[in-house]
């Protein structure tokens, strides 16, 4: 017979979001149940995040030793990639205690290993053992790779992010098909450490991010060998003993490119197949479980937060906001609303590319009447002394100067981009970036010296002038 529990919160899914509330629940004296079906940490610990930016980070070190004669500075570049896929491995246990079942029924948090699946709208079966019988229940099953129907695709094997670190040997040709952040890091990545490669994207690569922006990491990746291919249609693809044929469309006609890898990186789905969401009244569709503002499903008692919840920004960072705005809601009965306007992301390509806010498209799609401010990262005596001048800072106000968006690709855009989404969470005006003391030199400063270029045109003003003119009267 089923062990009934009752809690007050039953969490579904140990990744970020779930691994969030579970242990905020905790930390309150919220009695919480936390079930998880596969490995604690989900995608973003073992197949996501961590092991993507350590491969990355590996991939970096190779191409410092190549780039580093400038400097004065000779070195031999040799990449064994079974100690590359070491050191993955490495950080992913690193990290891991963090998240472990042991960590989390310490904090007094009750871990059940098993598939949840809805019996009703207030109940919940873990298997033929446990019935779980909660307040509220919180679904952050999180999502999974999609995979295309291309022809001929399932004929053979092929990788995602679910299986590419487990490589031990480095491709001789990597194809991706995708053209988004996890697709162009993989491209980077490989390419650096010894893999030829080549990309294929159906629409504009990075075409979620501002256009300007993104050309210029795309030209540093066809700079180091990367060929990307887009507006181009997979057709079919096609397996022999040791490599994989993928045939695509393109104006001219069809080509075939021949690699002995291929790596599907065509975005996500969210991970819902299982959990008899009829059973508990709980909407949903292809694109995930549909939530309002507060993220609450059709069935009042039930949340969904992080890459599950339709129409959300599928990332780590944002599943730990939702899971924040879960907890002042379920437990303190605070107001909350999803912003996804304040949440950044960052494609991790060197360059980098940061986001948060607005877009130049999205805001004049919304009709704002804008200001664009630009400042280079060349004009930067930081990246002089780095040797990296590539890129720049975008920052998108309105006509009172009130910021609305950030773009910056560059060197640590990922670093830089926080100032200013504290500046968008706080619908600050740029006039707030144009009075703080950085510290010379740092990258930073590029950021600030965008801000003064808002006021820039106020300096020839013949009132201003006028007015240093009278007050010069007075000594």
């Amino acid at each position: 017979m089923a062990e009934t529990l009752t809690p007050d919160i039953c969490v579904i899914g140990g990744g970020s979001g779930g691994l969030s509330v579970a242990a905020a629940a905790a930390a309150f004296g919220v009695s919480c149940v936390l079930i998880e079906s596969h490995k604690m940490g989900g995608d973003c610990l073992n197949t996501g995040c961590v092991p993507s930016k350590a491969l990355l980070a590996a991939a970096k070190r190779a191409e410092l030793a190549r780039s580093a004669l400038p400097f004065g500075v000779s070195a031999q570049t040799e990449v064994d990639f079974a100690k590359v896929h070491a050191h993955v491995q490495r950080v992913i246990a690193a990290i891991a205690p963090n998240d472990s079942v042991v960590r989390f029924t310490g904090l007094g948090v009750t871990v059940i290993k098993g598939r949840a699946k809805f019996k009703d709208r207030r109940r919940v079966l873990v298997g033929d053992n446990y019935e779980v019988r909660a307040r509220r229940f919180v679904i952050a099953t999180g999502s999974s790779a999609g995979v295309p129907p291309i022809p001929g695709i399932d004929s053979g094997p092929y990788l995602t992010n679910e299986t590419i670190f487990k490589l031990t040997e480095r491709p001789r040709h990597l194809v991706v098909i995708g053209a988004g952040p996890i697709g162009l890091e993989m491209a980077q990545g490989f390419r650096r450490l010894g893999s030829e490669v080549t990309v294929l994207e159906a629409f504009a690569p990075l075409a979620k991010d501002d256009p300007e922006c993104a050309a210029i990491v795309l030209a540093q990746l066809e700079r180091e060998g990367v060929t990307i291919r887009g507006g181009v249609k997979v057709v079919r693809v096609g397996y022999s003993a040791s490599s994989v044929m993928v045939t695509y469309a393109t104006d001219d006609g069809e080509e075939t490119v021949e690699g002995s890898h291929l790596l599907v990186a065509a975005g996500r789905k969210a991970t819902v197949d299982g959990l008899d969401l009829e059973a508990a009244g709980i909407r949903y569709d292809r694109t995930g479980i549909a939530v309002n503002r507060k993220l609450k499903t059709s069935n009042r008692h039930v949340y969904a937060i992080g890459d599950c919840a339709a129409g959300q920004l599928q990332f780590t960072h944002a599943a730990n906001y939702h899971a924040g705005l879960v907890i002042r809601n379920a437990l303190f009965r605070l107001p909350v609303r999803v912003n996804n306007d304040v949440i950044p992301w960052v494609t991790y390509t060197e360059p980098e590319l940061a986001q948060a806010g607005l877009t130049e498209a999205e805001a004049r799609k919304r009709k704002i009447k804008i200001r664009i401010l630009r400042w280079p990262y060349y004009d930067n005596d930081r990246a002089q002394t780095e040797r990296e001048t590539h890129g720049h800072i975008k920052v998108i106000t309105n006509r009172k100067g009130k910021i609305v968006g950030v773009t910056i690709v560059g060197a640590q855009a990922g670093e830089l981009i926080a100032t200013w989404v504290l500046a968008l969470a706080r619908s600050l005006n740029i006039r707030a970036m144009t009075g703080i003391v950085l510290p010379y030199p740092t990258l930073s400063e590029i950021g600030k010296r965008a801000a003064i270029d808002f006021f820039t045109p106020s300096l020839t003003s013949l009132w201003v002038r006028r007015i240093i003119a009278f007050m010069r009267i007075f000594g």
